[in-house]
């Protein structure tokens, strides 16, 4: 059982503590720290926690194993260092800090000896996981390029470079926007109540590491959208991805065709429960879902899966998602828009956290 503390009342918070309430016998939620209290009355009040109004009267009554950061970006990396202060474990939203300069205080700060994790959860996602092992299975051999429309900013560069076994390598980056009408659909606040036409804005960025490519494609209604889908394209030199199918070179003369499969309990009168139980394709399983038998969406299921992952790394396991990779995510992306803006080629560099980074492999 691992309980773990909350700082925040924002939207973002609710996919913590459903993840909470359906792993009862793994995860718990000690409290909930927020600046404004009456904000957070309901989410208390709907998952049996209780409320406080700073994150160190929070660790005092409560003694939680680590403390989830669910603020503001602007607000973010000083919550972060409070709570390196009273030496607890954090699990930071994305993104830990919003500028190079704040990313370079919070390295500095788990240089000194703080333990912060990023709760960067589109990799663990069951589509993405499953895809990200088969790639890096070898059929696909040496991956070259990922043309990726599922995910904005540092969430997509993410992806881009597990895809591409990208550490801390330099780029070049071009961006540009686009922007085109799009009949509005559903937000966060629910479905449309009008049919309403609006500027959907599109980013297009290139991130040329030189002997690899990654090409990132998002507009701003592409979460909640009901006719903006999302794309994927992976590219070795052995087969492909493209969304979910996957074909490869078994030898010279054997192509070999396969589709992502998935397998969920509960459809057609089956009665084990409702849950997805994970993705194959041919005969190997890619992926498994590890919060079995919860029910929780794809999303639900990747943030309940790095709550699991940073209760292990408290207790000496592997990094949940480590600081460096996130901060690098960042950077990234933030090179993106400066390319957008200007209209001219960025050139990344070498960054206080890069020695740190290997490439990472593991989905």
């Amino acid at each position: 059982m691992a309980r773990f503390g909350i700082v925040g009342a924002g939207w973002r918070v609710n996919w913590f503590l459903r993840a909470a309430r359906a792993l009862p016998d793994k995860l718990q939620v000690a409290g909930l720290a927020a600046r404004r209290p009456q904000r957070a009355f309901d989410l208390a009040a709907a998952h049996g926690v209780n409320i406080y109004r700073s994150p160190a009267e929070m660790i005092a009554a409560e003694a939680p194993d680590f403390v989830v950061t669910s603020v503001s970006w602007q607000a973010n990396p000083h919550v972060i260092r409070q709570l390196a202060e009273l030496d607890m474990p954090v699990l930071s939203e994305t993104p830990p800090a919003t500028t190079v300069e704040e990313m370079t205080d919070l390295w500095a700060l788990q240089q000194q000896g703080a333990r912060i994790q990023v709760a960067e959860q589109y990799h663990r996602q069951p589509h993405h996981a499953a895809r990200l092992a088969f790639a890096h299975s070898g059929r696909l051999g040496r991956i070259s390029q990922v043309q990726l429309s599922a995910a904005h900013g540092y969430h997509g560069v993410s992806l881009i470079r597990r895809f591409l076994g990208i550490g801390a390598e330099q780029a070049t980056v071009t961006a540009r926007r686009f922007t085109s009408p799009l009949l509005q659909g559903p937000t966060r606040q629910g479905p449309p109540l009008e049919e309403k036409v609006a500027d959907s804005v599109q980013l297009i960025a290139a991130f040329d590491f030189g002997d690899r490519l990654g090409i990132l494609d998002f507009t701003s209604d592409q979460y909640f959208s009901w006719v903006r889908g999302q794309r994927l394209l992976v590219r070795g030199e052995r087969g492909e991805i493209i969304d979910d199918k996957a074909a490869y070179l078994q030898d010279f003369l054997t192509p070999i065709h396969l589709t992502f499969t998935r397998h969920s309990a509960g459809a057609e009168g089956n009665l084990e429960g409702n849950y997805l139980e994970g993705i194959q394709a041919g005969e190997h399983w890619w992926y498994r879902n590890p919060t079995l038998p919860a029910e929780l969406t794809d999303d639900e299921i990747a943030v309940a899966d790095l709550l699991l992952r940073m209760a292990a790394y408290i207790n000496g396991g592997e990094e949940a998602y480590s600081l460096a990779e996130a901060c690098q995510d960042r950077y990234l992306d933030i090179l993106s828009a400066q390319a957008a803006e200007t209209g001219q080629p960025v050139r990344s560099q070498a960054q206080p956290w890069s020695d740190t980074l290997t490439s990472p492999t593991k989905p």
